[in-house]
């Protein structure tokens, strides 16, 4: 509206015309508002997914270290059972010699 038409309103129409403003402002400020508030849930749920991102590596390498762990266990494990193999093989060896020397 031009201000020559303004001018041709009166008094009355002019307030009409301030007050629809007033309330389409209002509207307009509530709508961001919560569009604001939705746009900060949003990006609490991505900072939330970030940490969980983060959460979940941390974790991987907590499951790395103790997966490396286990499998040292289980080499020290089988070092020694081969250890013992190999002692007895070598015991059961010693007393047959033995059984057939006829040394006791």
């Amino acid at each position: 509206m031009t201000d020559k038409e303004l001018k041709k309103l009166s008094r009355a129409e002019l307030l009409e015309m301030l007050i629809e403003q007033t309330e389409r402002n209002e509207e307009l400020q509530a709508e961001n508002d919560r569009l604001k508030e939705k746009l900060n849930d949003r990006t609490l749920v991505m900072d939330q997914a970030g940490s969980i991102a983060e959460a979940a590596l941390r974790l991987n390498g907590v499951f790395e270290a103790a997966e490396k762990a286990a499998n040292q266990y289980l080499e020290s494990v089988r070092s020694m059972t081969e250890r013992y193999a190999e002692r007895q093989a070598f015991l059961d060896k010693m007393t047959a010699e033995e059984e057939r020397s006829g040394v006791k």
